[in-house]
């Protein structure tokens, strides 16, 4: 007998809390009033949700997926602040290759987005052109050369922090974080010595943009993968953090799938403060069969070249 195939998906929910007061209670007390964005077809789902407000919109860039071609692209959504209401939707970041973790933020005037793109081997940052949160271009590689993901940067003490996992055998990236510095935005990045600084699937790869705690600690959102790929999402924190040395305190609360819906309890592996929200992903599994057909449709345009 075939065994079935097991197919994620996700989807993206606006927490109405500040990341800063969100823990499993908190959490569990406003599920009712998390704002999920619309639900993609049969074989897309949305992840890796990254806010920016401008003017009366939350602006929430995500992974888009799609299973019939196994690769995904950024979109930006657009919801009225007042209310939460959904506007639309665009495409805003095609590339040939594999797109995800589309880290968005402001810095000297300018609009900037660091997704992941570890299939082009590179750590890349793009502009937004004009201001436009619709029109990007690649201004830069950060690091060349490295299969990176997830990568995760903060401005502290006057220097850059990149966090961030490498792809590679074993499920490397989720059990490894690797920290990066620089000078400026741009560069040059320098890997730490000690890399990977932490190695362990209770919590390395990053799970959203590091943000400097109510007690001036910087902290990481990581992926929980014990119990599988995004299970669950947990907070590091960085009591020493300098180019020569790295101190690192593992929080002992998990944040679930299941703390947040009913539906899509398998897993949440994104957890990005924007303003007073918080935005998530979470998780569900399914084990139709249909997913074997897709896949072997994909097969076979493939070996007929379409």
């Amino acid at each position: 007998m075939i065994k079935r195939p097991r197919t994620d998906f996700w989807q993206v929910g606006i927490v109405p809390l500040p990341l800063q007061d969100l823990d499993a209670a908190a959490l569990r007390a406003a599920r009712d009033r998390i704002r999920w964005l619309p639900e993609a077809d049969r074989w897309r789902y949305l992840a890796d949700p990254f806010g920016l407000v401008r003017g009366d919109a939350l602006h929430v860039f995500v992974e888009a997926f799609d299973y019939r071609h196994k690769r995904a692209n950024i979109e930006r959504h657009e919801l009225a602040l007042a209310d939460l209401s959904w506007r639309g939707r665009t495409m805003v970041l095609e590339r040939p290759f594999h797109l995800s973790y589309p880290q968005v933020f402001e810095h000297g005037g300018e609009t900037w987005m660091v997704p992941e793109s570890y299939q082009a081997g590179e750590i890349a940052l793009y502009r937004a052109v004009d201001g436009s949160l619709d029109r990007w271009r690649r201004e830069c590689a950060l690091i060349a050369g490295v299969p990176g993901a997830d990568a995760s940067l903060l401005e502290h003490q006057g220097r850059w922090w990149m966090f961030y996992t490498l792809v590679g055998p074993g499920a490397r990236d989720q059990r490894e974080l690797h920290i990066a510095h620089a000078p400026a935005l741009a560069g040059p990045w320098t890997p730490l010595a000690a890399n990977p600084v932490r190695v362990n699937r209770e919590g390395a790869r990053p799970a959203g943009r590091p943000f400097i705690g109510r007690d001036g600690v910087p902290t990481l959102p990581v992926q929980d993968s014990s119990t599988g790929y995004g299970g669950a999402t947990r907070l590091l924190r960085f009591p020493l953090l300098t180019p020569q040395r790295v101190e690192i305190e593992a929080g002992a609360e998990r944040l679930t799938g299941e703390l947040a819906s009913d539906s899509h309890r398998a897993g949440l592996h994104t957890l990005n403060g924007c303003g007073g929200f918080t935005l998530i992903d979470v998780k569900r599994i399914d084990r139709s069969r249909g997913k074997q057909w897709l896949d072997l449709k994909r097969r076979l345009r493939r070996l007929l070249g379409g």
